[in-house]
């Protein structure tokens, strides 16, 4: 049975264990052969302090998260986040105001444009995480000569997405600075998946952000597209 392979937080060299367990419970942290320092420091450390060293972003902690650890949530996160995206940009819509009246019909029937909501902001994750992917594959798969995992990128892309769950405390505290907090969460979302994919790849930063500026203009692209479909729709139903 082939082992796990995890990775030095420090130097990204490859390491077969992380620390020895001795008799007695007595437990030592593996040396990395490279640099001379701990595999990983991070499994002595609380979660807390490995969460806010993922926030700012520091590549020990990625490699901790992405390499050294068995968090397969990404799918149910993924789910998360675009139920949190969905509810913003449905609570955005005209007619979708908060109302008193428990009898409001109207705010009933627009339950179907929540759901579609969650389908465009679905749709926008796919081909902003499909254009990453290709890009990826292209440039260091078959430019590059290189090995490219896939699933591990995309376990990667949607677990550095968890900084979409502010929109949800940015649409409650609604004040006249929603628009700069929801560009500043954009910002630190689309920062969360560079680092992400340096940590996997162990790459330049340049490479990192030209896939990250190619998913988000194929995303913009995706959207635009939806949003003059509905356009036209609507016209015709009201020419009807």
């Amino acid at each position: 049975m082939e082992k796990h392979v995890f990775r030095c937080v420090e130097c990204n060299e490859k390491a077969t264990e992380l620390h020895r367990d001795y008799s007695n419970g007595i437990l030592k942290i593996t040396i990395c052969e490279s640099c001379q320092k701990p595999v990983d420091k991070y499994i002595e450390y609380d979660p807390v302090i490995i969460l806010i060293d993922a926030i700012l972003c520091k590549t020990q902690a990625f490699r901790h998260i992405l390499f050294n650890t068995n968090l397969n949530i990404h799918w149910k996160l993924c789910v998360f986040c675009l139920l949190c995206e969905a509810y913003l940009r449905w609570s955005l819509l005209p007619g979708s105001e908060q109302s008193s009246d428990p009898a409001d019909i109207i705010r009933y029937t627009k339950e179907w444009e929540f759901y579609g909501m969650f389908g465009l902001a679905a749709l926008e994750l796919s081909a902003f995480c499909s254009t990453v992917l290709w890009f990826i594959w292209l440039v260091v798969g078959r430019l590059q000569g290189g090995t490219v995992e896939i699933s591990l990128l995309l376990r990667a892309l949607l677990l550095s997405c968890y900084g979409k769950v502010l929109l949800i405390p940015a649409v409650i505290w609604e004040h006249d600075y929603s628009p700069l907090c929801l560009g500043l969460i954009k910002l630190f979302v689309l920062t969360s998946n560079s680092q992400a994919i340096r940590v996997i790849l162990n790459s330049s930063r340049r490479l990192s952000l030209m896939a990250i500026c190619l998913g988000v203009l194929s995303e913009t692209c995706v959207g635009q597209a939806c949003k003059k479909l509905q356009w036209s729709i609507q016209d015709m139903v009201k020419f009807e």
